[in-house]
């Protein structure tokens, strides 16, 4: 069924995961193009992290539960007007099996034991929470739209998530459930080597990153912050605090309105905005 990803419905159970790391989180990816995850899911970190167990990642491909011998999964809009709209009956058949669930009905509605997210461009924006929301869970579920979308019901009575990756429309929802995937799998204990790594990407305290310099210390006449090559760790971390504040504040002002910032780094910012309020500029 599908590309190498793909498992049978009875193994519906998350995997355990080697070296102690707990339960992996299973991620199933519905989809009417499986052949376009053969490959970025097999390198790099990902792919460490599937070798170890940590993450369980198994594509399927959504025609396996068509109807008809044309294993069409879309069909033609109610009332008119172009382009075609992802059929309900696939979809709903799709995760009552992966996930071993009785079908739901009118009568007997049933919400998913898991989150089930419908990828889709009237979704809530994908964030840093919301991929750490996610990485919390055993499993997922989700699905690829393409055409006009899917049909309202499986929005209405399915998914449990409708999610963005940004503010345009692409061609389907394989590389944006990609995007999903990496992001949340990467959060997982163990995926990342370095422990605690992603406590200080972007976004994590709402904050940018700050800037990273390595080996040569100069390079083409470009030097790197003299304080960074002192050996003053406490030094380089009250930088790397405020760097990230003002870059930050040059690049993504709206993040400061809900960003975890301490004492100094409050000050630091009523110093600049003060400035630049005198200077006429709105940059420190």
């Amino acid at each position: 069924m599908g590309d190498e990803y793909t498992a049978p419905a009875s193994s519906a159970k998350p995997a355990q995961a080697s070296g102690g790391k707990g339960v992996a989180l299973r991620i199933d990816i519905l989809t009417v193009l499986p052949e376009m995850f053969v490959g970025p899911f097999d390198v790099s970190i990902l792919r460490r992290a599937r070798d170890a167990g940590l993450v369980d990642i198994r594509v399927h491909d959504l025609r396996d539960w068509a109807h008809d011998r044309h294993r069409t999964t879309d069909d033609y809009a109610y009332g008119g007007g172009g382009g075609m709209v992802m059929k309900p009956e696939p979809v709903f058949e799709a995760v009552e099996a992966l996930l071993d669930l009785p079908p739901t009905h009118a009568s007997e509605p049933r919400r998913a034991p898991c989150p089930v997210l419908m990828m889709t461009p009237q979704g809530r924006r994908f964030d840093d929470a919301m991929a750490r929301s996610l990485a919390a869970e055993s499993r997922l579920v989700i699905l690829c739209g393409h055409y006009e979308g899917f049909d309202e019901r499986i929005r209405e009575h399915l998914a449990t998530h409708e999610v963005s990756v940004g503010d345009f429309v692409m061609t389907g929802g394989e590389i944006p459930a990609m995007v999903v995937t990496d992001a949340v799998a990467r959060l997982r204990p163990g995926v990342v080597g370095l422990e605690g790594a992603t406590q200080t990407d972007s976004f994590a305290t709402g904050l940018l990153e700050h800037p990273h310099f390595t080996r040569p210390a100069d390079f083409r006449g470009w030097t790197v912050p003299e304080l960074l090559t002192g050996g003053n760790h406490g030094a380089v971390d009250r930088w790397r605090r405020q760097e990230a504040l003002r870059r930050t504040l040059e690049r993504r002002p709206d993040l400061l309105e809900t960003a975890r910032l301490d004492a100094e780094q409050r000050a630091w910012l009523d110093t600049w905005l003060a400035e630049a309020s005198g200077a006429g500029d709105t940059m420190p």
